[in-house]
């Protein structure tokens, strides 16, 4: 008799967390059934989170809601934390339920050496999940990998950009951002 592996869902994900098996301060999300270990979080991680944070908080103001490291539910076997999630306001700021792909602008995981998890495992389940806007700031490489128009098979359209060009999120072509500006300043 052959044994399969037995993925949990995000109910049993939420209920594990409650019994209190994972310790308060470990860092963990549910993909694809599993639960994956974060990385720990760098200075330039956390600093290109900040100045996102400020450019986007700057230039959208409350016509979206911004999250940090919170989790999105993508189906049920999927709820990561992405570092940030732009988001539908809600007038409970999901205070019911945590922000699924019909509530999500764009999504931004931000790499200083997640790089090839972010491109590969997370961009297909964000693409699986139809995140139609989802961006990969790349702070050691100075570039930003965009990817649009989702399908189950993946993405389909990936651009890489330097950081002296311009992007908008797709939701809001008016709210133009140099990559340089999510980045630690050249010295």
């Amino acid at each position: 008799m052959v044994l399969g592996i037995r993925l949990l869902t995000v109910q049993d994900y939420h209920r594990m967390a409650e019994a209190g098996i994972f310790h308060p301060e470990e860092r963990v999300e549910l993909i694809a059934g599993q639960i994956i270990r974060m990385a720990a979080k760098g200075t330039a991680h956390e600093s290109a989170i900040t100045r996102t944070e400020r450019l986007l908080r700057n230039r959208l103001g409350d016509r979206v809601l911004l999250r940090f490291q919170s989790p999105v539910q993508l189906n049920d076997y999927s709820e990561p934390e992405p570092d940030v999630a732009v988001v539908i306001p809600d007038s409970l700021d999901y205070d019911d339920h945590h922000p699924t792909p019909s509530e999500i602008f764009l999504i931004i995981e931000v790499a200083d050496t997640s790089l090839k998890y972010d491109r590969e495992v997370k961009a297909s389940i964000y693409a699986k999940s139809g995140i139609l806007d989802y961006w990969v700031l790349d702070v050691n490489g100075r570039k930003l990998h965009v990817y649009r128009l989702p399908s189950q098979e993946g993405y389909q359209s990936e651009t890489i950009i330097a950081e002296d060009v311009q992007i908008s999120p797709s939701a809001f072509p008016e709210c133009i951002i140099t990559v340089r500006e999510m980045l630690r300043p050249m010295i």
